[in-house]
């Protein structure tokens, strides 16, 4: 929906030597001797005045307050549905937007996302507040930022066989599109309708398969959850209106639960009873996850939805929209949304509430990702702004770190902010 920033920005001459490869400098040097001035952004240079991206603005025929207005003025949506919006500026909720709730901390162009279907995101991960994973094409990338080094977990370009498991299948050249990681499991799908399960720290795949014969079978959304009796599960939503639920023990499918539309975006509750299903309707389902019966219908949204997220106490439930907002539902009485929460240009692709619910960050396409404090009733938020399409946004387990990743052909990068306390800023970290 977006041209690259290299193209929308008009660099001048020496654009090539700002051209890395996808993880890494000069022949994907990611040792750091081959990082030059705009690869890496620290807390201290940010403050000094240098842009959080390693932008030089000062070589652009824009200033950064010019762009970001010819952004605003340009940018166009997506949408799947034309519905008038007249009400729903009306409906939002005032926010108040002076909030600071993460500090900057490092911006690096060495790792980055790509972003494979522009629907869908949730590509970045992180397992600690040092760790994270990102899509990349056919790969998926873990990054250190302890270490400032990154190394290629998984390869999915060539022929991929899995163990002896039954069900599986072997995989080749599967686009990665949707992924997770919970503790040392991670799971991706692919543009084919392709699902693989690894272990990051031991090679070779665990599991893969093909979910049907339909090449058109996207697996748009995936991801890990622990049932009632403690076991981790794998549930993916593809375009063939499935959800399908796997143990990972042998990899056994446990349920294929149906729906009346192609299935985009699933999050379970923090019991492990509900799934909040999301796809190609304006309405959203709640339905118990053992039998697929459906709950309620949670009306509201204008568009498809394609992002979710439970509050840890499994009493706020959130969803994300192509009509650019973030809605937040109740469980207790679900029969209207509790707030309305508005973006500023372009779907809400990426919605997740910190471990200890006191923030919820919902990431637009581009540009934007919004932290708001559920503590203040989401009434206080830190925006985020930055230039390029967002591939995903993740909070560390311990809620004191947040990550963003930028898909761009210039400026991907991997962003990390450090939570802010009250004592402030810590830059002993760096």
């Amino acid at each position: 929906m977006d041209m690259d920033l290299v193209d929308d920005l008009e660099l001048l001459d020496d654009y090539d030597d700002l051209e890395f490869d996808r993880f890494g400098g000069a022949a994907g040097d990611t040792s750091g001797q081959n990082k030059n001035k705009y690869d890496t952004t620290s807390a201290a240079e940010y403050r000094n005045g240098k842009d959080m991206q390693g932008i030089p603005w000062e070589r652009l025929q824009y200033s950064r307050d010019d762009y970001r207005g010819k952004r605003l003025n340009g940018y166009r949506n997506y949408e799947s549905l034309s519905r008038s919006h007249e009400l729903l500026d009306s409906e939002c909720k005032q926010v108040d937007k002076k909030g600071t709730f993460y500090d900057f901390c490092f911006n690096t162009r060495l790792a980055r996302s790509t972003v494979v279907h522009f629907q869908l995101r949730d590509l970045v991960w992180a397992t600690s507040k040092h760790d994270v994973y990102m899509a990349q094409n056919y790969s998926v990338m873990h990054w250190s930022s302890l270490l400032q080094r990154g190394e290629e977990v998984l390869n999915v370009i060539d022929n991929v066989f899995p163990k002896q498991v039954q069900g599986a299948r072997p995989l080749f050249r599967m686009q990665i599109c949707s992924m997770a990681v919970r503790d040392n499991l991670m799971v991706a799908g692919g543009f084919r309708g392709e699902l693989v399960c690894k272990y990051v720290d031991q090679p070779g795949v665990a599991f893969c398969t093909s979910v049907t014969e339909d090449d058109d079978n996207i697996t748009n959304t995936v991801d890990l959850y622990e049932s009632p009796n403690g076991s981790t599960r794998v549930i993916a939503g593809n375009n063939d209106c499935a959800v399908r639920v796997f143990d990972t023990e042998r990899f056994r499918l446990l349920s294929h639960l149906t729906f009346p539309w192609p299935v985009n975006d699933t999050s379970v509750s923090p019991d492990a009873k509900l799934v909040a299903v999301l796809g190609d309707s304006s309405d959203c389902l709640i339905a118990d996850l053992q039998s697929g019966k459906e709950i309620a219908s949670l009306k509201g949204h204008l568009d498809y939805s394609f992002s979710s997220a439970w509050h840890p106490d499994g009493r706020v439930l959130a969803t994300g929209n192509q009509d650019t907002t973030c809605r937040l539902w109740d469980v207790r009485n679900l029969s209207r949304s509790l707030a309305v929460l508005k973006g500023r240009i372009g779907a809400i692709r990426g919605l997740r509430f910190s471990s200890d619910g006191r923030f919820l960050a919902a990431a637009e396409a581009a540009d934007f990702v919004h932290v708001y404090d559920a503590r203040a009733g989401y009434a206080a938020e830190q925006e985020i702004d930055i230039f390029g399409e967002v591939a995903g946004v993740s909070f560390s387990p311990d809620a004191e770190a947040l990550f963003v990743g930028v898909a761009d052909r210039t400026y991907g990068s991997l962003i990390e902010f450090r939570r802010r306390h009250r004592h402030g800023y810590l830059d002993s970290y760096l």
